[in-house]
């Protein structure tokens, strides 16, 4: 979500000695939504990598009110499945015949899909920071 910064974990305390802190997925100005990710959601990469993907999707979903990620191709939302061993972005697909399910990227390459990286590009200036001239 560039337009609002990185997501983030936030740790908030505990409500009693008794209970554990709590570690959500919130925005870049700790706006969460959701249930925290649990202890045990760290059992395993793919379960810890599952579980914050479906609460970085619930907070952006509730926070700013409309679905994410989207599909580029067809708009729609997209959610956390299993393909081929990794875990993936799924797009449900148009409504119409021509329109077929499909994986559009791994959880955590969507960025790579929208901005890749063109290591030979010259970097821009900003008015006064270059040389003068």
């Amino acid at each position: 979500m560039p337009e609002h910064g990185p997501l983030r974990l936030l740790a908030t305390p505990p409500c009693d000695e008794i209970e554990p802190e709590c570690v959500y997925v919130a925005l870049a100005n700790g706006e969460w939504h959701g249930n925290p990710l649990y202890p045990d959601s760290a059992k395993t990469l793919a379960v810890a990598l599952a579980a914050v993907a479906d609460a970085a999707q619930e907070t952006i979903t509730e926070r700013l009110r409309r679905a994410w990620p989207l599909c580029t191709e067809h708009n729609l939302g997209m959610h956390p499945r299993e393909a081929d061993g990794r875990l993936s972005w799924w797009c449900a697909g148009e409504r119409r015949p021509s329109g077929e399910a499909h994986i559009r990227a791994a959880v955590g390459e969507l960025d790579a899909l929208l901005r890749p990286r063109r290591p030979n590009r010259k970097r821009r200036t900003r008015t006064g920071d270059g040389p003068a001239g």
